[in-house]
């Protein structure tokens, strides 16, 4: 009886933390975030990826899956996953855009918002200011540490008053 109350109790533990360490963001489609940012402003979070791009698997796994990162992605941003080499015509800020294949495999979108430097994964920070939107694509795999320094640069908006660097050496955040 005892070891198997023990049994249960170490059960509900690893399964505490299974999926304290497994935290889920709330991924929308592009034009989901378009709406939703016009109805409660906030940065659009797009994150650029290939289905062969091993980086891009180990940041879903790795960075996306932990506590602070979903949580200041969900509260601060929206996030939305974008592949760049999908198939789909998509509408976006008023402009669509497809993949016609003149351009490899990479769809048009991918292209405007990667500003032409393809590589994956690149993170896309889309902020609006004067009701047009900034785009700052940032290449890359990050840890979570890194990811949460640079997600708080612009849910705070210290872009609009500091240098990265001075940020860099100021922040200090939640994930050690």
């Amino acid at each position: 009886m005892i070891k198997k109350k023990i049994g249960l109790m170490f059960l509900a533990a690893l399964t505490l933390v299974t999926y304290s360490q497994n935290a889920q963001v709330r991924w929308y489609t592009l034009q989901e975030a378009e709406r939703l940012s016009k109805q409660s402003p906030r940065p659009i979070f797009i994150d650029t990826y290939t289905d062969w791009c091993g980086w891009c698997k180990k940041m879903d796994q790795e960075t996306f899956t932990n506590n602070v990162i979903a949580e200041i992605l969900n509260t601060r941003f929206y996030p939305v996953k974008f592949n760049a080499e999908g198939k789909e015509s998509v509408t976006f800020l008023g402009q669509t855009f497809v993949n016609d294949g003149k351009s490899g495999r990479t769809h048009q979108l991918a292209i405007a918002l990667l500003q032409g430097q393809l590589s994956y994964p690149t993170v896309v920070f889309l902020t609006k200011q004067d009701d047009q939107f900034s785009v700052s694509p940032v290449p890359g795999f990050r840890q979570p540490k890194d990811m949460e320094m640079l997600l708080s640069f612009f849910a705070d908006q210290a872009y609009l008053s500091q240098k990265w660097e001075d940020y860099q050496r100021s922040f200090k955040g939640r994930i050690q």
